[in-house]
């Protein structure tokens, strides 16, 4: 449910549409789609080495925390990209923060109802009307979509849940390091694995690059 905010300033006027030759957003499109991928592909090998790693675990803790912020906010929204430049300039896990916001986004819709009905209390507070109408008058902020109900109660939720959701994930990662990856580096396949010509040749790789 969306609520109708007043809006102060002038009457909006349209841009006209920029043309981009096809051919020339074609070869961009497929750029960026490749660097993407090749984004993407790095940061799942470095969050695989990290968790099995016996550092890093706030950093993976923080990537799964931020991810449930965007899994619970709409997706390419303001919000996301946002998260994504504290990501970038806390040094934060992009893998677990993507493989997280992936997983939160598919378990967060049934909830929708709950988001809705705590959004609509926020929303109809007579004591945040005025913050609300000020906020929706600002140049960016409302494409936040923070007058939707929904968006905003899953919003603020997502914060209010944030330190748990880190401590909870930092606690897992430590017992999947003690109960699993130290069982796996204990068993004979593993040290005849380390000991082959190519493990070590991964191993020169990764310090290389």
């Amino acid at each position: 449910k969306s609520f109708k905010l007043e809006w102060l300033g002038p009457e909006p006027v349209l841009d006209c549409p920029v043309r981009i030759h096809s051919l020339y957003y074609q070869k961009l499109n497929d750029f960026f789609q490749g660097a993407i991928m090749t984004l993407i592909l790095k940061q799942m090998f470095s969050l695989l080495k990290l968790l099995n790693s016996e550092t890093g675990t706030n950093q993976i803790a923080a990537g799964v925390a931020l991810g449930f912020i965007m899994g619970m906010a709409p997706a390419f929204s303001l919000q996301t990209i946002l998260v994504l430049l504290l990501a970038l300039i806390f040094r934060v896990q992009f893998g677990a923060a993507g493989l997280a916001a992936f997983f939160f986004k598919f378990i967060a819709w049934p909830f929708d109802p709950l988001f809705d009905r705590f959004g609509q209390v926020i929303l109809e507070m007579d004591s945040l009307h005025s913050t609300l109408t000020w906020a929706y008058n600002l140049p960016i902020i409302p494409f936040t979509k923070f007058y939707n109900s929904v968006v905003m109660g899953s919003g603020v939720l997502s914060f209010i849940l944030f330190p748990a959701v880190f401590f909870l994930a930092r606690m897992l990662i430590q017992k999947y390091r003690e109960l699993i990856v130290a069982k796996i580096k204990d068993t004979k396949m593993w040290k005849a694995m380390k000991a082959t010509s190519l493990f070590q040749w991964y191993e020169k790789y990764d310090r290389l690059y």
